[in-house]
């Protein structure tokens, strides 16, 4: 999928297969944006350094992650350029000299782009130097309508996690501490990994109007008085792809859901003696043109050899056919997460390789949601939090998601923190048990909230 750049502190190498799967992730993503009105766009990578400045809180949240351009053609520059870490302020520029009636709005924009933030621990595909994204940038009339894009958007998000990754999210709130810097609010999808910590897979940020405030983009509303536009933006990124892997893959290698899989099936030819090479050669070819899949006819590869490189990749179905299944008029199928082997009659292979890949797909999907069920607890109080989470790690295991009531209080935050937690989300759907007293504060809030260790 990738591997380490080495020569360019904290940053990868994209490999054929680990980009496919990413042209998958985007073309899901970007046939939803487009549904919903929203147009792509691109930006400058560099951004005046001074235009971060602009927005106190932004640039405070970004300014340890900053790369800066100093010189350029030899000179040093009057301004440095930040390296794009996001791109709310250039766009809130441009904003600015386009909007100035209600009539020009709402503006829907997306961009695909790259950005920087200088990482000081880096992990491959989760948290990176530089990384590949979409971010959403729109601006609207009123907050009320702002808001429903935003949380539009993060019904995107989980629709694609769990109908295309096949990996169950919690969709919901962060807090005022965990929001991000310069947003009002700011909305999440949160999965649970295999060993139990969570990832943040997803955001959308509801900006108020505090862009449009720091670039003066003001507009004139319908009962002609002037207002400032009301904005949101909203990202996921190539760290869906470690969601991916650390979501379904085994010992063995990657485990890919069948509609994020750049190759769904391969039928691997199996012949010893050369006068059985054409017949079973002629055969592999008729029958996956037939249904569709990639015949692995490389010469100098035994197929064990070939077994073997299509499982690492994660190949969904991988396809037998030797001399015997000729002979019988059968074929062997065998999925790749259950390693199950089927033989049945050549004539039945198209519908029930079809069904096979969208029974894999249910299945992957149902196995994390169980995970996900059976490792969520309850506790009542700071003690039981820190007792269930402070001796798991990436490497150990053991993760939980912990559901607790707290408060959203900067306070309650810290106090997790203690012991390398986070509130990951305040639940949009209450599944437990409603209002209860704040294991921090003792004060009543309204649900409990997701508790875990985090990539």
């Amino acid at each position: 999928m990738a591997e380490p750049a080495e020569i360019v502190k904290g940053c990868m190498v994209i490999k054929a297969n680990g980009y496919a799967v990413w042209e998958l992730l985007q073309r899901e993503f970007d046939d939803r944006f487009k549904a919903t009105g929203h147009q792509n766009v691109y930006f400058p990578l560099l951004i005046p350094k001074s235009f971060l400045q602009k927005e106190a809180e932004h640039v405070e949240g970004f300014s340890p992650e900053l790369a800066v351009v100093t010189i350029a053609g030899g000179k040093e520059l009057e301004e440095p350029y930040v390296i794009r870490p996001t791109s709310e302020t250039i766009i809130g520029h441009f904003f600015a000299k386009w909007i100035q009636s209600w009539r020009d709005l709402p503006v829907l924009i997306n961009q695909w782009a790259n950005v920087i933030r200088w990482e000081l621990r880096t992990r491959m595909f989760l948290r990176t130097t530089e990384f590949l994204w979409q971010e959403g940038h729109t601006a609207h009339a009123s907050h009320e309508e702002a808001l429903e894009e935003v949380l539009r958007i993060l019904d995107i998000y989980a629709e694609v996690a769990e109908a295309v990754m096949a990996m169950p999210v919690i969709k919901g709130m962060k807090t005022q501490s965990e929001k991000f810097a310069g947003a009002v609010r700011s909305y999440s999808i949160e999965a649970m990994m295999q060993n139990g910590l969570a990832l943040q897979a997803g955001t959308s940020h509801d900006l108020g109007q505090n862009f449009g405030r720091a670039f003066d983009v003001q507009f004139q509303s319908k009962e002609g008085q002037l207002d400032y536009v009301w904005q949101t933006s909203w990202g996921v990124s190539t760290r869906l792809i470690g969601g991916l892997i650390m979501s379904h893959s085994d010992d063995k290698g990657l485990v890919l859901p069948p509609r994020l899989a750049p190759v769904k099936t391969v039928l691997v030819p199996i012949f010893r003696k050369d006068e059985e090479k054409s017949n079973v050669l002629e055969a592999a070819h008729r029958i996956a043109k037939q249904v569709g899949a990639k015949v692995d006819d490389r010469e100098g590869q035994s197929p064990g050899a070939k077994f073997f490189h299509w499982e690492r990749r994660g190949v969904p179905v991988v396809l037998e056919l030797g001399p015997r299944d000729l002979a019988s008029n059968n074929i062997v199928l065998k999925r790749r997460d259950t390693g199950a082997k089927e033989v049945l009659p050549q004539s039945e292979l198209a519908p029930r390789l079809g069904t096979a890949l969208e029974q894999m797909q249910k299945d992957l999907y149902n196995a994390a949601k169980e995970r996900l069920k059976a490792n969520t607890v309850l506790a009542n109080s700071v003690e039981e939090v820190e007792s269930i989470l402070t001796e798991v790690t990436a490497e150990k295991g053991g993760g939980k998601f912990v559901m607790a009531h707290l408060k959203d209080d900067p306070a309650c935050d810290a106090r997790m923190k203690e012991f390398k937690a986070t509130i990951r989300c305040i639940p949009q759907k209450d599944e437990y048990d409603g209002p209860g007293r704040c294991i921090v504060t003792g004060e009543t809030v309204d649900r409990r909230v997701v508790i875990a260790k985090a990539y």
